[in-house]
C-alpha cells in the first residue's frame, strides 16, 4: 500500500461525545480539515461496536484521515454499550441502535463544520446498519457504501444458511461474548470506567442462547432485513464484497432489488476492505470511495455512474489451498443485474455419476436411484462460512471430502467455460428421517485431479418450501427441491472437469441433523444449472483500471509478542474421535499514542466421535487483556455447545480480573429445544 502523507487539506483529530435524548453519550472520534468551520465539509460516518479507541484504530487510521484530507469529516462512533459509549449492548441491530444512528446523523448535520450532507460506510456490522438506517429515510443521509453485508439476516447471515445452523453462529457469538466484556478506557471516561465495565459484564447476556431461540425466519430476523422492503431505501448505494467472504450473494440481490442509483463490486477478497484485500489483488478502494462520495455528497460529476453497474473479478483456476496471497484473474463488468449477457447452461446427473449436457442422449433407466448417507467427517476441509483468511480458513483439496459423497463429474472440457452468478441444483430425492440436510459443492477438477471448491450451498430439507414455516419430511416420500449455490465468477479451463458433490452432512461448517439420514436420489430427474458468461474482450479491455491501494499513515504501534495461528484436523483413531482445532493468537502490542498494551487469543474446537451424531460439540475460548502502567484487566470467556436429537445445550462462563483480583464471574447452562434443525 502506498502511504499518503500530504493531502489537499490539513487534518485535525478530536475525541468527542454525541448526546442522546435519554442523557447517555456516544463516544466519537472525528478527523476533519482544520478549516472546516470556515469551509464546511460533508461527513462520512462509520458506526460500529468494535472499539474505535483500540481494536479498529489501526484500520481507521488508514481511511478516515484519508477522507478528511480530501475534504470530508471521517467520523467513527462506538455503538451504545461498546468502547467508551454509555450503556450496555445486548444484541445486534437493536431498534435503539438504529434510533441512536438517526440522532448521530442529526447531530452531524447540525455541526458548524458540516455541510449537512452525510454518507455512511461500513464493513460487516457497519454495512448492515448503514442499510438499515437508510431504510428509515433520514434526510441527512445522502449515500451509502456497504461492504460484506446482508439484506436478509436469516437466509444469508453468519447464523443460518439454507435453514441449517452454521458453526460460525457459535464462533461469532463467542467473538461478541469477548467484545462485550471489554472495559472502556479510563483515560477517556475517568473514574466511571469500573462502573461502566461491571454494568456491561452483568448485563450484556449470552447472545448465543438468544439466537438459538429463533431457528426459523420469524420477526426476530425480519427486523433489520432490508429485503423486507427494498423501496424504503431512497439514497444511492454502493455494494461491495469478495468471493472468499461469506456475504457476496447480497450484492447481487441488492442490485436487482433496489430502485435507486446503485453499483456493485466483488473482488477475490475475504472479509476485508478492498484496499486491504486478501486474497489479492487489493485495489485503490479509498480512491474509488472518493469518486462515490464526491458524486453524491458534493455533486461533482466523477464519471462513476457512467460505468457499468457491476464489476467482478473473474477468477482463474487455481490449485486448492487454505490461503491464497493472490487469485489470478481479470475484472469483468455487466451493465445491469440480472444481466442480459448471462445464459443458463444445464447438465443432468446420471446413475453412472456423470454430469452430461442436458440435451445429450439418455441411456440410463429413468427411475434408477442412488443412496447417500455421509459420515460426519465431510466438512473438515470446508474452511469457514465467512473467511477472514487468518488463520488460513479457505477450503482445501475437496478430494478429502468426496469419499463420503455422491459425486457427478463432466468429461474433461474441450473448451474453457466461464460462469458468473449463482449456480443452481435441482434434485429429486427422498429421506428416511423427518429432518435431513443436503450439502452441495461445485469443484474445479485440475488435470492433476486436485479439486478446488468453487461454490457450495446447503439446504435443511424441512425448509424446502419456507424458512418461516418449515415442515418435517415424510420418510420415503419423493420431493423436488432447488438449491442456490453461492454466487461466483470462475473460469474452468479446457482440460479440466466440473464436479458436483452431494453429502448429508457438512460439519462443522453446519450443525448436523438430529439423526443420521439416508437420502435416495433419482439422478435422472436432477440437474445442475450454471450461469454461463462468455468473455467480451473488447468491453473488458475498455474498463478503467482501479488505482493501486493507498491510505493515510499507519497507526504507531510496538510489537511485543508476535501473532501465531494454526488450523489442525486431529484424528485420534484410538478413541475414534476427530477434532478441528483453530487457534488465532493475536500476540501482544502497544498502541504508542495512548500507551495501551493489548493481547488476545482465541481457540475453537469442533469435535465428534465416529458414528455418533449426539457427540458433535463446539467449544470456544477467548482470552483478552488491556494494560497501561499499573492498570490491567483480563477477561476469559468460554462457550460449549452440544446437542442431542431433541435439544441444544449451552454451557458458558465469563470471568474478569482487575489486576490479580477476579471481580466478576458468571456461568450459564441453557437447554433449547431443536426446531426442525
Amino acid at each position: 500500500m502506498r502511504i499518503v502523507n500530504d493531502f489537499p487539506r490539513r487534518v485535525m483529530e478530536e475525541e468527542t461525545w454525541i448526546p442522546l435524548p435519554d442523557g447517555s453519550r456516544l463516544a466519537a472520534r472525528i478527523w476533519r480539515p482544520v478549516d472546516a468551520e470556515i469551509h464546511p465539509v460533508p461527513a462520512i460516518l462509520e458506526y460500529l461496536p468494535y472499539r474505535k479507541r483500540d481494536l479498529t484504530a489501526e484500520r481507521d487510521m488508514q481511511s478516515h484521515p484519508y477522507w478528511a484530507g480530501h475534504g470530508y469529516a471521517g467520523v467513527r462512533v462506538d455503538i451504545r454499550g461498546t468502547g467508551e459509549s454509555d450503556g450496555v449492548l445486548t444484541d445486534e441491530y437493536l431498534p435503539s441502535e438504529l434510533d441512536d444512528g438517526l440522532v448521530i446523523l442529526e447531530w452531524l448535520q447540525a455541526q458548524p463544520w458540516c455541510t449537512g450532507d452525510v454518507g455512511m460506510i461500513g464493513i460487516s456490522w457497519g454495512g448492515f446498519n448503514g442499510l438499515q438506517i437508510a431504510a428509515l429515510g433520514p434526510p441527512a443521509l445522502k449515500a451509502v457504501i456497504t461492504l460484506c453485508f446482508t439484506d436478509d439476516r436469516y437466509a444469508d447471515d453468519i447464523h443460518h444458511m439454507g435453514g441449517c445452523l452454521l458453526g460460525d453462529n457459535l464462533s461469532w457469538a463467542s467473538t461478541m461474548f469477548d467484545g462485550n466484556a471489554c472495559p472502556p478506557d479510563p483515560e477517556l471516561v475517568g473514574e466511571r470506567w469500573r462502573e461502566m465495565w461491571l454494568e456491561r459484564l452483568d448485563g450484556s447476556g449470552l447472545w448465543l442462547a438468544q439466537w438459538l431461540e429463533h431457528q426459523r425466519r420469524d420477526d426476530y430476523w425480519k427486523h433489520g432485513s432490508v429485503c423486507e422492503d427494498y423501496a424504503a431505501i431512497r439514497c444511492p448505494v454502493y455494494a461491495v464484497s469478495g468471493w472468499a467472504d461469506g456475504y457476496c450473494n447480497a450484492v447481487f440481490r441488492l442490485l436487482a432489488g433496489l430502485d435507486v442509483p446503485r453499483k456493485g463490486l466483488v473482488g477475490p477478497w475475504a472479509h476485508k476492505y478492498p484496499h486491504l484485500g486478501v486474497p489479492g489483488p487489493a485495489i485503490g478502494f479509498l480512491q474509488e470511495s472518493l469518486r462515490w462520495w464526491d458524486r453524491w455528497l458534493k455533486g461533482i460529476e466523477t464519471g462513476i455512474m457512467d460505468e457499468p453497474m457491476l464489476r467482478v473479478w473473474m477468477q482463474e483456476s487455481m490449485p486448492p489451498s487454505a490461503r491464497y496471497d493472490e487469485r489470478p484473474g481479470r475484472w469483468v463488468a455487466e451493465p445491469a443485474w440480472p444481466s442480459p449477457h448471462i445464459v443458463e447452461q444445464a447438465f443432468r446427473l446420471t446413475p453412472g455419476h456423470d454430469l452430461l449436457a442436458e440435451d445429450a442422449p439418455r441411456e440410463d433407466p429413468p427411475e434408477a436411484t442412488l443412496d447417500l448417507r455421509s459420515p460426519l467427517s465431510v466438512g473438515l476441509y470446508a474452511g469457514k462460512w465467512c473467511s477472514y483468511n487468518a488463520p488460513p480458513d479457505l477450503p482445501h483439496d475437496q478430494r478429502e471430502e468426496d469419499g463420503g459423497c455422491l459425486i457427478f463429474q463432466t468429461p474433461r472440457l474441450e473448451a474453457g467455460l466461464e460462469i458468473c452468478g449463482s449456480p443452481r441444483v435441482e434434485l429429486e430425492l427422498a429421506a428416511d428421517q423427518p429432518v435431513a440436510m443436503v450439502a452441495l459443492r461445485l469443484s474445479d477438477i485440475g488435470e492433476d485431479d486436485k479439486a478446488t471448491r468453487v461454490s457450495y450451498g446447503l439446504l435443511n430439507l424441512t425448509h424446502r418450501d419456507s424458512d418461516e414455516h418449515p415442515e418435517p419430511l415424510v420418510p420415503g416420500q419423493r420431493y423436488r427441491v432447488r438449491i442456490a449455490l453461492k454466487h461466483i465468477a470462475q473460469q474452468f479451463p479446457a482440460g479440466h472437469a466440473i464436479r458436483l458433490s452431494l453429502s448429508t452432512s457438512y460439519w462443522p461448517l453446519a450443525w448436523p441433523a438430529p439423526r443420521p439420514a439416508r437420502l435416495t436420489l433419482w439422478p435422472g430427474a436432477c440437474r445442475l444449472v450454471l450461469p454461463r458468461r462468455d468473455p467480451r474482450p473488447a468491453e473488458e479491455a475498455a474498463l478503467p483500471a482501479f488505482a493501486e491501494p493507498e491510505g493515510a499513515p499507519a497507526l504507531a504501534k510496538t510489537l511485543i509478542q508476535p501473532s501465531q495461528e494454526s488450523w489442525r484436523v486431529i484424528r485420534d483413531l484410538a478413541q475414534d474421535r476427530t477434532t478441528l482445532e483453530v487457534v488465532h493468537d493475536e500476540g501482544r502490542y502497544r498502541i504508542d499514542d495512548i500507551d495501551l498494551e493489548i493481547a488476545a487469543r482465541v481457540t475453537e474446537r469442533y469435535a465428534y466421535a465416529y458414528g455418533s451424531y449426539d457427540s458433535a460439540s463446539g467449544w470456544t475460548e477467548w482470552q483478552r487483556s488491556f494494560r497501561r502502567g499499573d492498570w490491567e484487566i483480563h477477561t476469559l470467556t468460554r462457550t460449549l455447545l452440544t446437542a442431542d436429537a431433541d435439544n441444544f445445550r449451552i454451557r458458558a462462563t465469563l470471568d474478569a480480573w482487575e489486576g490479580e483480583t477476579r471481580i466478576f464471574a458468571r456461568t450459564w447452562d441453557e437447554t433449547i429445544p431443536r426446531d426442525l434443525v
